[in-house]
């Protein structure tokens, strides 16, 4: 029996996020939803108007004796920049947020230490938000492996 861990991470729009987690070893699944805010079982749309206080985020199962915890930590760094508040690129919002959603006090822990191992990589500080996991809803099934559906690499020219 595997002993299978999750993820949570929102990195700006879900779409890349979710490919760039895909491509790793030892993850076993993604979903991308909304977590975070107030509303239940969220629409897209609802999440778009940023007032449900959702963020789009992707949840990742992963095998931890193949990928670490430590490891997706540096993937969520390296992909995003977590110094601009509710935005990563041209997309701007709440639900678009920099965050780590940790599932338990030991990714918690990490999850701070990796934060300020990543500082020293920038001039301006890290806004992202460190904050326990909460209700997950899966988005509409268009939105899941969206980019990979579509053969694209990247959500943005």
């Amino acid at each position: 029996m595997e002993n299978l861990e999750k993820a949570t991470f929102g990195a700006g729009c879900f779409w890349g996020v979710e490919a760039t987690f895909r491509q790793l070893p030892g993850v076993r699944s993604t979903q991308v939803g909304y977590t975070g805010g107030e509303v239940q079982n969220p629409s897209y749309e609802q999440v778009c108007t940023d007032r449900t206080g959702h963020a789009e985020a992707v949840e990742i199962t992963f095998d931890p004796r193949t990928t670490s915890y430590g490891e997706l930590l540096e993937v969520f760094w390296d992909n995003h920049n977590p110094t601009t508040l509710n935005r990563q690129g041209p997309d701007t919002g709440t639900q678009y947020r920099s965050a780590i959603f940790f599932h338990s006090a030991e990714q918690e822990a990490k999850a701070k230490a990796s934060r300020d191992q990543a500082q020293k990589r920038f001039s301006r500080p890290i806004v992202t938000q460190i904050v326990p996991a909460s209700e997950f809803w899966r988005a509409e099934e268009y939105h899941q492996q969206y980019l990979e559906k579509r053969g694209l690499a990247h959500c943005h020219l």
